[in-house]
């Protein structure tokens, strides 16, 4: 299993605490019981479930103008037409996946183009399935201008646990569907926002997987 390069600080702290830990507790109380046993398996299980979070899985895909490809892993929690407010103002339809802790959580990009506009908005840590989290939670928004089929927005969004957002997007740079967009960690939410009419090959609570599942035709 490849283990993602933000995933690298995150694991050795927590490698290091918990050997600290288990020194000192083996230092005051040397004498082995079931409580050590059960302080072992627990780490180690909670070790596995850290490094496990931090996968970083290849799923190279043939690039096609006329599909988006889903972002990330996880459940399609909004699908429905709103108004955008940051970029386009104007009506958009706006398609959400929710990655729990147990998905991947690399996000890619469900287009090729050139970015034309990035913004990271601070904000709060409402649950990522919250309605509102679109508008109110840290957040990045990011756009990309397709040759054929006009602008397409991504907005990462930090979620009640997830509280660290990875973006590499930067405004004029060109990028290619399935290319890497950034991570979240801890539980999360991305969102994509479409032209009117846009058919939409999802539909609520389907599970997704990134650069797998086609959610839009152009």
């Amino acid at each position: 299993m490849r283990i993602h390069k933000e995933g690298y600080k995150t694991i050795s702290v927590i490698f290091i605490t918990l050997v600290t830990a288990f020194v000192i507790i083996n230092y005051f109380l040397p004498q082995q019981t079931l409580f050590h046993y059960f302080l072992y398996l627990s780490a180690i299980v909670f070790f596995l479930l850290v490094v496990r979070f931090f996968r970083n899985p290849e799923r190279p895909l043939i690039v096609n103008d006329s599909i988006l490809a889903a972002p990330a892993d996880g459940k399609v929690v909004v699908i429905k037409e709103v108004e955008e407010t940051i970029y386009f103002h104007k009506k958009r339809i706006q398609v959400s996946i929710f990655m729990s802790p147990m998905n991947v959580h690399k996000n890619w990009y469900p287009v090729s183009g050139k970015t034309v506009f990035y913004k990271h908005h601070p904000g709060r840590f409402l649950v990522a399935w919250h309605p509102k989290s679109s508008e109110l939670n840290e957040r990045t928004t990011t756009v990309v201008e397709t040759k054929t089929h006009g602008p397409v927005l991504i907005r990462q969004i930090a979620g009640a646990v997830a509280q660290r957002i990875i973006c590499y997007a930067r405004p004029g740079a060109q990028v290619k569907q399935g290319e890497e967009l950034g991570f979240i960690k801890f539980g999360s939410r991305v969102d994509v926002f479409l032209p009117p009419g846009t058919e939409i090959l999802v539909t609520k609570d389907q599970n997704v997987q990134g650069n797998i599942t086609p959610i839009a035709r152009m």
